[in-house]
């Protein structure tokens, strides 16, 4: 099989749409020959992240982490975590937390670029 590619310009359209349209290329649930225990050919390129149309209540949104340690959970805001890692790791972990937690997600995710 060959790759598709897929890019989806970010520029003026929220984080949820562009993070469901990648995660929706990432299945591959557009494609005819679907199925859940093969990872698509596919690579998903996401451009102009950092022109998303963020409103102010989701800028204050938190993501939390957690090492598994006692008193291991952290927590921060968009914007601290967009200003410590980029613009791009808010989309990546969104679209991360819609692909299915099992073995292929890190397949899934190898296949995704975020560009700012």
């Amino acid at each position: 099989m060959e790759t598709r590619e897929y890019t989806i310009d970010a520029e003026g359209k929220r984080l949820g749409i562009v993070a469901t349209e990648a995660a929706t290329y990432l299945l591959g649930k557009d494609m005819p020959d679907f199925t859940k225990n093969i990872a698509a050919p596919v690579q998903v390129t996401v451009i102009n992240a950092g022109k998303l149309d963020m409103t102010d209540k989701k800028k204050k949104e938190i993501y939390q982490s957690y090492s598994g340690y006692p008193g291991g959970r952290n927590e921060e805001t968009f914007e601290h975590l967009s200003e410590r890692l980029g613009v791009a790791e808010p989309v990546r972990r969104s679209i991360k937390m819609m692909l299915p937690r099992n073995k292929l997600q890190a397949v899934m995710m190898k296949n995704l670029v975020v560009t700012e």
